[in-house]
C-alpha cells in the first residue's frame, strides 16, 4: 500500500525559499505521476507542479503563478519528489499536498507553508 509523507513546510518571509519534500513509501514509484498541489483558506486545491513517470521521461508541467519560481524534482532511487520553491510570496500560503496517481489518486497528509512577514 502507498503512502506519501510529506515535509519541509513552515513560516518564510516574502522573497524567501523553501524546499518541500514528499517521501513515497510503497513500490513502483517510478511508474507514478507525482505532484504537488495546494489548497489556500476559502479555496479549491489546485495543481503546482506535476511530473511524470521515467517511462513518460519525467517531463514537468507548472501552474502559471508558479512558472519561473518553483521546480519539481523526483529522486526514482530514493523514491521521493521535491519541490523548490523560490521567491514566495502571501499568495503562496496554503497547505500543500503530495499527490501520486497511477490508476488512483494518493494523497499525503499535507504540509503548511506560510509566507509572512
Amino acid at each position: 500500500q502507498v503512502q506519501l509523507v510529506e515535509s519541509g513546510g513552515g513560516l518564510v518571509q516574502p522573497g524567501g525559499s523553501l524546499r518541500l519534500s514528499c517521501a513515497f513509501s510503497g513500490s513502483m514509484f517510478s511508474i507514478y505521476v507525482m505532484g504537488w498541489y495546494r489548497q489556500a483558506p476559502g479555496k479549491q486545491r489546485e495543481l503546482v507542479a506535476s511530473i511524470t513517470s521515467i517511462f513518460s521521461g519525467g517531463s514537468t508541467n507548472y501552474a502559471d503563478s508558479v512558472k519561473g519560481r518553483f521546480t519539481i524534482s523526483r529522486d526514482n532511487a530514493k523514491n521521493t519528489v521535491d519541490l523548490q520553491m523560490n521567491s514566495l510570496n502571501a499568495e503562496d500560503t496554503a497547505v500543500y499536498y503530495c499527490n501520486a496517481r497511477f490508476h488512483q489518486d494518493i494523497w499525503g497528509q499535507g504540509t503548511q507553508v506560510t509566507v509572512s512577514s
